[in-house]
């Protein structure tokens, strides 16, 4: 819960920033010269950049979240199992050890989501994280019957 709330508040943030920095562009746009039309321009790409991204991301997390809803329904969310240091971050060792079982999980059921979404939570642990990213993607496009290229 915890999680959720941080990322609603950090997106309200962003999200009015993105208007403030909005209405400095249009401020640029109507002062009317060549130079600040085209700031204003410029500066008005940024916010439908970030509003883009914000969107794509929430919508990553919004599937992400329904995939493990609907594993611990089936009950074949992944256990923690790791190891953890005196001040509570996962053992590097222990996250590479359960990383090797979910990899060949993985290998072994290439078009099941399921072994995606777990291995996905392997590569967060491992804190690889652009490969968690990759595995969760890929996890989503099974589940959802897309097709998905060769890794």
């Amino acid at each position: 819960m915890r999680a959720k709330i941080s990322y609603v508040i950090t997106a309200a943030v962003l999200v009015f920033y993105f208007v403030l920095v909005g209405s400095r562009g249009v401020l640029l746009i109507e002062t009317g010269t060549l130079l600040t039309v085209t700031f204003g321009v410029a500066v008005l790409i940024l916010p439908v950049i970030g509003l883009w991204f914000l969107w794509k991301n929430t919508q990553f997390v919004r599937k992400a979240n329904q995939l493990a809803a609907e594993l611990d329904a089936e009950g074949g969310l992944p256990v923690d199992e790791l190891k953890r240091t005196p001040s509570g971050r996962v053992d590097r060792g222990s996250a590479d050890e359960v990383f090797a079982l979910r990899k060949a999980e993985t290998e072994d059921a290439p078009g099941d989501w399921r072994s995606w979404f777990r291995l996905a939570v392997a590569y967060h642990d491992a804190r690889d994280t652009p490969r968690a990213r990759k595995a969760m993607q890929r996890a989503i496009a099974l589940h959802d019957g897309k097709p998905v290229q060769a890794a």
